[in-house]
């Protein structure tokens, strides 16, 4: 294992444990940050606090996105606690700093922010060419520039963010040929590049800084690189259509900004709709869910358990008319801990998938929000046509399973000679009962529901699985460091890296020499053949061997369960209430230049164009 990929783990690893998108519960990150290098400004004021402050015939209001109050407005920042202004996961947030492209998952494509059409490779498809659009301003005023394009790039690099330290495994520099050109030089290995896929990857999750404000911020904090890391960035230079006008522990508040390149005829050709966005600082999910259901939310991401009836009638939808009501991006997961006995034994862990009641956990646990495994089988990939045209599902018919499989598992584990011989209705594995905890966070109410049916199949095959749900930050201590028997996690979501990066968290060997990390690959697996498709996959763009490969992928991870999907989930949960706003983004619904709209809250990658579509209800 190289020094910069245990360097990208430890990175990553303070995000990944503070993300909370995946889960139906409230969790909060509200450490404050102390480093104040600028004057208060207006951005974070101190306004009043009533949920009136702003007109409701003007203001589009969330739930589920910001938790506690926001720490800092600085992209370079691991702990800035601002999801509703900073998000970089697979589709960025770009309601105030914005990207060159945006995702979007439903047709698997980039679509230009501050580009200017299509990025371009040359003939030796090591470097991309991509144009800035000459319409795309600053807030003050001036011209984006692929100048800033570049210095955004050595920022990130120089002072060794997240960003920096992944990144530059797969770019070697990105430099300004002039103002309107940006390249991007591939890393190769043999004279090829290592990974086309994380270098594409870049373009739509990465945010573009002006370069004059950066130099102003490395000024003030003499170029210390953890200085500039925890700077608030208050007075912030950004090229987004919303400025931030309210942030304290009770409400977050955007302002649109009027003078909005986006209303250009290049983009939008036009202003959003809300004139703010706001989000009230909830509780907890059952204090959001009532401000939902109330309409004083337009917007939820939070997750429902009651949607079934809520949508049956009245000003309440969702993305897709019926079940499961949203598209599922991503596959919270089951991993084992291949260093446990019995564990470390395909039959035990494939009898464990295979008995597991996924029906009951869409049932109950997902109440209906996930589509089931035999209408989308199981694979390494999640239910967009995008993926799944990426793998034959006709190959992987043998080594598929639905759930529920009692009698099936149970003769899988008799004819690997695992059985109860003494009586107590546990089955043993070199003289020891097979025993294991299955864990995750206390109150994630769906993966805690969900990994009680996992239990009971265990019981109902001779396993003693025992659910644990331990407070969060003890669930992150177990995962990051394999002190777990069996934990629940969600690999990748949507993007344009996917399904490789799924496959490379599911499977790769990288991460086992990593002594701590809450990246990927938790148990330990390891297969050399894996590990070369893996390889080798980011090099590929001929279709057909793309699907060749992510088939075999699949192959292996269905024969040797390292771990295995509960259940398909949204990238973000999208549930609107239209009693003040209509016209939401729905199955079908397209942008004003003719392009369908994913269902992402209106605020990630290019969902946001749900905010050039909506309308007031007169």
């Amino acid at each position: 294992m190289n020094k910069r990929l245990k360097k990208i783990c430890a990175l990553l690893s303070i995000s990944a444990m503070i993300a909370t998108l995946f889960v139906g519960c409230k969790t909060s990150t509200t450490s404050k940050n102390s480093n104040a290098t600028s004057k208060q400004s207006d951005t974070t004021s101190k306004a009043n606090n009533n949920k009136n402050s702003t007109p409701r015939n003007e203001t589009l209001y969330f739930n589920g996105q910001q938790w506690g109050a926001i720490n800092d407005w600085n992209p370079l920042s691991s702990n800035s606690n601002n999801a509703m202004g900073i998000g970089q996961k697979d589709s960025a947030r770009t309601l105030i700093y914005e990207t060159l492209y945006m995702y979007n998952m439903l047709d698997g494509k980039m679509y230009p922010l501050l580009a200017s059409g299509d990025p371009v490779w040359n003939d030796e498809h090591t470097s991309l060419t991509i144009k800035i659009n000459p319409d795309a301003k600053w807030w003050d005023g001036t011209q984006v520039t692929a100048e800033d394009v570049a210095y955004t790039w050595d920022v990130n690099v120089k002072y060794q963010t997240a960003a920096g330290s992944d990144y530059t495994n797969y770019i070697e520099s990105i430099k300004a040929q002039d103002s309107s050109t940006v390249i991007i030089n591939a890393k190769l290995k043999n004279g090829k590049i290592i990974n086309q896929l994380k270098v594409l990857e870049y373009l739509p999750k990465q945010y573009v800084m002006q370069k004059a404000y950066m130099q102003k911020v490395e000024q003030r904090n003499e170029n210390d690189a953890t200085k500039i890391k925890t700077d608030k960035m208050e007075d912030l230079v950004a090229s987004g259509p919303y400025k931030p006008m309210i942030s304290n522990d009770q409400k977050v508040v955007f302002q649109r900004y009027d003078n909005y390149w986006g209303k250009a005829d290049s983009m939008w050709g036009k202003l959003p709709e809300p004139k703010y966005i706001a989000h009230n600082i909830y509780k907890d999910n059952a204090a959001g869910d009532v401000a939902f259901k109330a309409g004083e939310v337009d917007v939820s991401q939070q997750f429902i358990s009651d949607i079934p009836s809520m949508v049956s009638g009245g000003k309440i939808s969702t993305y897709l008319p019926e079940a499961p009501y949203n598209i599922g991006a991503t596959m919270p997961t089951a991993w084992f801990n291949l260093e446990k006995p019995g564990l470390d034994q395909v039959a035990v862990r494939k009898a464990i998938a295979m008995a597991t009641d996924y029906d009951q956990i869409i049932k109950t646990a997902m109440s209906g929000q996930s589509a089931s495994f035999k209408d989308v089988p199981r694979s390494i990939m999640n239910t967009t046509p995008g993926e799944q045209a990426l793998v034959d599902q006709n190959a992987l018919k043998s080594v598929q399973w639905t759930g529920n499989d009692i009698d099936g598992a149970k003769k899988l584990l008799d004819e690997a000679g695992i059985k109860d011989t003494n009586g107590d209705s546990i089955r043993e594995y070199k003289g020891k009962n097979l025993s294991f905890k299955a864990e995750c966070p206390a109150g994630w109410s769906d993966w805690n529901a969900s990994l009680e049916i996992v239990a009971a199949a265990g019981k109902a095959i001779g396993i003693d699985i025992q659910t644990y749900f331990p407070d969060a930050n003890t669930f992150y201590d177990d995962l990051s460091n394999q002190r777990f028997d069996i934990a629940m996690w969600s690999p990748s979501g949507a993007g344009i890296s996917n399904p490789w990066t799924r496959a490379f968290t599911l499977m790769s060997s990288s991460y086992n020499s990593i002594k701590t990390q809450m990246v990927g690959n938790f148990g330990g697996y390891s297969n050399p053949a894996v590990d070369k498709l893996l390889e080798e996959i980011p090099q590929i763009t001929d279709q057909a061997k793309l699907k060749e490969y992510y088939t075999q992928l699949s192959k292996f991870y269905l024969t040797d369960v390292p771990s295995f999907s509960l259940m398909y989930r949204p990238e973000l949960f999208y549930t609107v209430n239209e009693s003040v706003w209509t016209n939401f983004p729905q199955q079908g619904s397209k942008s004003n230049k003719g392009i369908e709209i994913p269902p992402y809250d209106l605020t990630d990658g290019y969902g946001i164009a749900g905010l050039y579509t909506i309308q007031l209800i007169k």
